[in-house]
Parts: C-alpha cells; structure tokens; sequence
C-alpha cells in the first residue's frame, strides 16, 4: 500500500503532516463556532423549546466540552497504548458519529447527548494531534505549525459563522437552517480518516514500543531525504532511545493520578497544574463570549439588528483569523510569557470598554454610536487574543512535558480548555441575561488578574531546548523567582541551564534531569533550539 513517505521527504513530509493535523484543527474551530450561529436560528430554538431558557441554551452548548474532558482522558491513554495515528482514527469516527446525531436531533436530551459524543472526538484529537505535529516536526519549526494551525483553527470559526449566516436567508420554519451547518462538520473529519491511514507513525512513539527498524524508516523520511544512515537520522535515533531509557529508569509511565498528585525528581505535577490552569485562564479571559454569543452580544447589547449582528460576527471571525499570523513571527522573539501580558492588558482595556459602551444609561444616549464603539473594541479584543492567548496556551505543555508522558500532557491541556470552556459557555447565557453589561467588566477583571498569576508562576519556554526546559522544571519552588534561586543554588544558570554540564560541573544538587539529559547537550546544533 502506498504511504506518504514513499512521496515526500524532510521538510515536504513534515507539511504534509500538518496538513493533515490542519483538518483536525479546523474542525475543532468549526465546532466551537457553530453554536453561535445555532443558538439564533428560530427553528432550533422552537423545537428544542429554548427560546426563553439561557440556562439550558448554555447547558446544551456546554455539554460538548463535558465529552471533550472524557474524550481528553481517554484519548490521552489511547495516545500512549495505541499509537497517535490509530488515536487519531478513533476520534475522527467519534466525531463523524455525533455529528450525524447531532443533525438527526429532535429534543433537547438527545442533542445534549450527541454533543456529548461530538465532544469526546474533540478531546481525542485535540489531545493527540498537536503531540503527533511536535513529535515529527524540527525543533526550530514546531512554534511555527502549531501557530499556523490555529489560523486554521479559526478559519473554521469562520466558516461556521458564514455558513450560519448563509441559512439565516433561508426559510427559518425550516429545520435545514441549523442542520446542514451541523452536518457540515463531519467534511474535514471524514477527510482527516480518509488521510491519515497513508500517513506514518510518530518514530518516538514507535521506538517506545520496540518498532526500531520502523522508527529508523520514519527519521529516515523526515530527517535523511529516506536515508536511514544520515547522521541527523542516527544523531536523533540516539536521542530519543537515551531519553527512553533515562525515562525508564525513572519508573516507565506514570497514571493520570501519579501525574497530578505525586511528585518525582522530574517534578511533573508542577507541569500539569500549570497547563490544566493556564487552558482554564484563556477561558477566563473571555473569548468564549465572544465566539460563541457575539450575535447576542451584537442584538442584545449593541442594539444591532439580527442581520447586522450576524454580518459583524463573521467579519470579526475573519479578523481573528488573519491576527493569529502575528503570532507565527512573535511567539519565538517576544517569548511566551511577555505575549499573554500585553494580551491580557489590551484585552482587559478593551472588554472594559465594552461593559461601559453597553451599559443602559449610556448606549441610551446614542444607540448607533456607542453601538459601533462596542463593536471597534470587540474586534480588537478578538484581534488581540489571536495573537497572544489562543496560540501559547497550546504550545506551552507541547514545551514542557517529557516525551514519556507527552501524551498524557496533552490530554491535561485539553481537560483545562474542556473546564473552562464548560464553566464560561454555562455561566454566560444567564450572566447576560442578569447582570447584562456588567459581564464584560467581570471578563475584564479576570485578565488583569491573569497578569501576576502568569508572571509568577509560569516560567519563560521560548527559545530553550526540551532538555533545558526538563531542568527548568524540576524544581521543588513553584514560583518562578523562588525556583531560580533554587536553581542558581545548585550551580545552574537559569538563562543557560545545561552550561554547568558542558563546563564539566555537574554542581551540587542538579538533580535527575539535569544530569541525565545534559550530557547530550553538545550532540545538539544550535539550529535545535526549540
């Protein structure tokens, strides 16, 4: 049977991969856009008796993301046991599944239900794909795709709010209007398993499980223009069977459990609290308000008719999609930690502005201007979050977790987004309804507060190699001031953290780490760098 590296080779085979992770993703945005457009079609609301009930509105809606928490555990296990492509199969028939019930939908428990399944898809595939793109991509080139593949990401959003707004000329009595957008999701899934059955096999997972002569085939493709004998290929075979064995010595693959609550000299749960809550505080920050309820936003608050509610929300998803290319050039130079500052600062400004424009006795003075106002700093809070917050709360634990756990990693990551994804699109319906203006003064509040969370906590990843970040966060301290000084009181140089390796001073308490990943420190160019 034909495979992709029969045809491509090195950097053409690693597009082709994440062209294929790029189907993924685009479905993924497809699905937290569709909502949106659903949520306002009379027919949906009619036979789902929705129409005066926020609460259960944002009940069905949030149930997709309790299916992408289970899916996220699961497909976690399944990463690590099965393989990242048969991981990826299972979600795409997941996905292809709920959606077809989704349409088939006649009562609000059977459209929860389904959502549910969708949802599950959801944390398979968002818990493999980007293991599976980081684990065949170069180290220089990792940021790169998984910031491009979330412009992808957002091309769906936009596509689900274009597609929504098409059908609303339709006749709305009838029920095609809501459900052709949501059959329209099994397209890029069905795609995806067509795909990825020609594609290979992580070569990190394959050495893992004893598949070394098909490990070898794969860094051959990728690495030697399908030479197994080029030194990269050999070069990167030793690395990753060193790192397997260093892991195994320190105790194979731990559970879910041991990964949050136990720590090792690895200091992995450090690692998982700071990606579960770092996905929970994008949440926090608000666009989830935005995707998904901007045409309420838009009819409720800024006093725009339906149809140019709906026109705005897809301009703005188009915004969106073109301002997460800025972070394809300033994620790598800015670094990770100063890019959700100035996000969260330009964020908080504008979600403030917006509470104040569409507070009662203000819009009141002047509906159509105040009106547009809302909608400038709408635009730019979306502007902003693609640029800063979307992309880095992905790529931050693709960074930071060891390669025996990275799938597991990756399915933390995606249990953060599925809480507080469930927490903000349950919590929304009934804060507009409410408290109305005032919710986007609540949103506002939690990204100044992300400021001092995000600068104490998290350390900075950028341009730093997965051995030196292994180093970074094997620290006992938990805050980033206190575990340099740990650090530094071991003999390591927080800013260089393999230096005192390669000067022959393995310092006083360097801890596991260190002294097992860094002797391959001058095995690895400088072009490496992550």
């Amino acid at each position: 049977m034909w495979k992709v590296t029969d045809s491509f080779h090195g950097k053409s085979l690693v597009i082709a991969i994440n062209v294929a992770c790029g189907f993924s993703i685009f479905a993924f945005g497809y699905d937290q856009g569709l909502m949106a457009g659903v949520n306002v079609t009379d027919s949906y609301l009619d036979l789902m008796g929705l129409r005066e009930n926020e609460t259960m509105r944002g009940g069905v809606v949030a149930s997709y993301y309790c299916g992408s928490l289970l899916g996220s555990f699961v497909g976690g296990w399944t990463g690590d046991k099965l393989g990242r492509v048969k991981c990826i199969i299972l979600g795409c028939l997941w996905g292809i599944v709920g959606a077809a019930l989704q349409t088939a939908a006649m009562n609000v428990p059977w459209m929860i239900c389904a959502r549910i399944i969708t949802g599950v898809a959801t944390g398979y595939l968002n818990t493999i794909v980007p293991v599976w793109s980081a684990e065949t991509s170069h180290a220089t080139s990792r940021g790169m795709f998984i910031a491009m593949e979330f412009t992808l990401n957002i091309f769906g959003v936009v596509v689900a709010y274009w597609l929504a707004f098409g059908m609303s000329f339709a006749d709305q009595s009838n029920s095609v209007t809501w459900r052709f957008p949501v059959a329209f999701q099994m397209l890029p899934q069905i795609i995806l398993l067509a795909m990825v059955f020609f594609f290979p096999e992580s070569p990190r997972w394959l050495l893992k499980n004893g598949r070394e002569k098909e490990c070898m085939e794969v860094l051959g493709a990728l690495r030697g223009d399908g030479d197994i004998k080029h030194p990269e290929v050999i070069r990167e075979f030793k690395e990753i069977d060193e790192t397997l064995r260093l892991e195994k010595d320190e105790g194979g693959e731990p559970s879910f459990y041991k990964m949050m609550f136990e720590r090792d000299q690895l200091n992995i749960p450090r690692r998982v609290h700071l990606t579960v809550w770092l996905q929970i505080i994008q949440q926090l920050v608000g666009i989830g308000v935005i995707t998904i309820y901007a045409p309420e936003v838009f009819i409720n608050s800024a006093g725009f008719s339906r149809f140019v509610s709906q026109l705005l929300s897809g301009i703005n998803n188009i915004t969106y999609m073109f301002s997460t290319l800025v972070a394809v050039f300033t994620l790598d130079r800015w670094g990770r930690r100063f890019t959700m500052f100035y996000g969260a600062v330009g964020q908080g400004i504008a979600l403030l502005m917006v509470a104040i424009l569409t507070k009662p006795n203000i819009i009141s003075q002047d509906p159509l201007g105040y009106g547009i106002g809302t909608t400038v700093f709408v635009f730019v809070y979306t502007a902003l979050f693609g640029m800063t917050w979307l992309t880095v709360t992905w790529l931050y634990p693709v960074e930071i977790y060891p390669l025996r756990v990275r799938a597991r990693g990756g399915a933390w990551s995606t249990i953060g987004w599925s809480i507080g994804n469930g927490l903000v699109t349950l919590s929304t319906p009934p804060l507009l309804a409410r408290i109305g203006w005032a919710t986007f003064l609540l949103y506002a509040g939690f990204n100044f507060a992300s400021i001092p969370v995000i600068w104490a906590l998290y350390p900075e990843t950028a341009n730093l190699t997965l051995e030196e970040l292994d180093v970074i966060f094997s620290t006992k301290a938990t805050l980033v001031k206190s575990a340099e000084k740990e650090l530094r009181a071991r003999g390591i140089d927080p800013k260089d953290p393999l230096a005192h390796i390669r000067n022959g001073n393995n310092g006083t308490d360097s801890g596991s780490s260190g002294n097992q990943q860094g002797h391959e420190k001058q095995e690895i160019p400088a072009d490496e760098k992550a």
